[in-house]
């Protein structure tokens, strides 16, 4: 079953449970930016056990180690294996048009998933999948607007600003404090962490030693806030402070439990494994796919948290 849904003054396809492939086999090689890293690792379980799922279908996964040269490096050897598409999981998205061309030039289908590239233009035989994180860092930043009431401080910590992700949901969230009626919520300090729940945590303990006041941390990922969820904790500030992230994780999911997190945003990891194996597989077999195939984001907050653990 797909559903069509307006995006962006486009319609765009999303999956929501994914039609059976042609039975010819088809061999994928699949770097990931990282192995390393919570959400992407759900992402590559879950194109894992689908691939394994689809008849003749086999996977070959790399882990990129956050190296930019490593992952070219691993394109170009599956373009000299022959394989019969490329999905990427892009370590920094401005390499992605260099990809692209490794691959049209080799006449390998391409897939990028989760990280947005940042070609102009996708051309024949490339797709990506994904989530619109102007959505994610938008809808975010309107609950934590809806807990402060309108007003206070705020710190933002951020992704590696080497993706895409990490800046618009950065921007995003501050075009929503340069609006009524969220323009009383200032940013005091916003820097990046990397996604890192351990950068996280040291980066709001050396704000909180350096006297920075804030009322609400919005993270642009999972990790990060349960980072800084440690350094509130160990400081006694938590009770008085909203903490946000994207992802909506089983750890995230555990901290909203206890109250200790108080808004996250899903985003499907499963479908956006599956959606990749899928265009992959499809583009490999001579069909035609959109080229921007769009999983929703979801507000998550402590009212329905229930409904999304078992989803990732």
């Amino acid at each position: 079953m797909k559903r069509f849904i307006k995006h962006a003054g486009s319609v765009v396809l999303v999956s929501l449970a994914m039609q059976a492939m042609p039975a010819s086999a088809a061999r994928l090689g699949v770097t990931m930016a990282t192995f390393d890293n919570n959400f992407l690792t759900i992402l590559r379980n879950n194109m894992k056990s689908y691939a394994a799922s689809q008849k003749g279908v086999n996977l070959q996964l790399e882990d990129a180690q956050n190296d930019v040269g490593r992952q070219i490096s691993q394109v170009q050897n599956f373009i000299a294996q022959k394989v019969d598409a490329i999905v990427v999981s892009a370590v920094d998205t401005s390499t992605t048009p260099k990809i692209t061309k490794l691959a049209q030039a080799a006449g390998i289908p391409l897939v990028f998933v989760n990280r947005m590239p940042t070609d102009k233009t996708l051309p024949p035989k490339v797709a990506f999948v994904g989530s619109d994180d102007s959505v994610s860092g938008t809808i975010q930043m309107k609950e934590v607007c809806r807990q402060l009431n309108g007003k206070g401080s705020v710190v933002i910590m951020m992704g590696d600003l080497a993706t895409q992700e990490a800046r618009l949901r950065t921007r995003y969230a501050e075009e929503v404090m340069s609006k009524a009626p969220c323009n009383g919520i200032k940013v005091v300090e916003k820097q990046t962490a990397k996604w890192s729940r351990t950068e996280g945590r040291d980066l709001v303990m050396n704000w909180m030693t350096a006297g920075l006041k804030f009322d609400a941390v919005v993270a642009n990922n999972d990790e990060m806030a349960l980072g800084a969820i440690q350094a509130l904790k160990s400081s006694g500030k938590l009770d008085k402070t909203v903490v946000a992230g994207i992802d909506a994780t089983q750890d995230a999911l555990n901290a909203m439990k206890t109250g200790d997190m108080k808004v996250t945003v899903f985003q499907d990891a499963a479908a956006q494994g599956k959606g990749a194996v899928d265009a992959a597989i499809k583009l490999a077999a001579g069909e035609k796919v959109p080229s921007m195939i769009w999983v929703p984001y979801e507000l998550v907050t402590a009212a329905n948290y229930k409904s999304y653990q078992s989803r990732n």
